[in-house]
């Protein structure tokens, strides 16, 4: 399955998106939450989150499709 490319409007207004939501995100769970043990450790699994989705929005990766086991068997032969 090839996923078609997107434009380049298109991509920032899916990157301004995630980062509004990430910000609030960050507010109510994560860093903005002071140093509790919660905030640090939402707000570090948020951050993982936000780079992965950054990514896949950028480069186009298909984080899925790397992680099925059909696709590693493929690459094994």
């Amino acid at each position: 399955m090839s996923r078609r490319r997107q434009g380049c409007l298109e991509g920032l207004l899916e990157l301004s998106i995630l980062n509004v939501v990430f910000d609030w995100l960050q507010k109510k769970f994560g860093f903005g939450r002071g140093l509790s043990c919660t905030g640090i450790g939402c707000g570090f699994l948020l951050l993982i989150i936000f780079l992965l989705m950054a990514c896949n929005i950028i480069f186009g990766t298909d984080w899925f499709h790397l992680t099925t086991p059909t696709s590693l068997l493929l690459r094994m032969m």
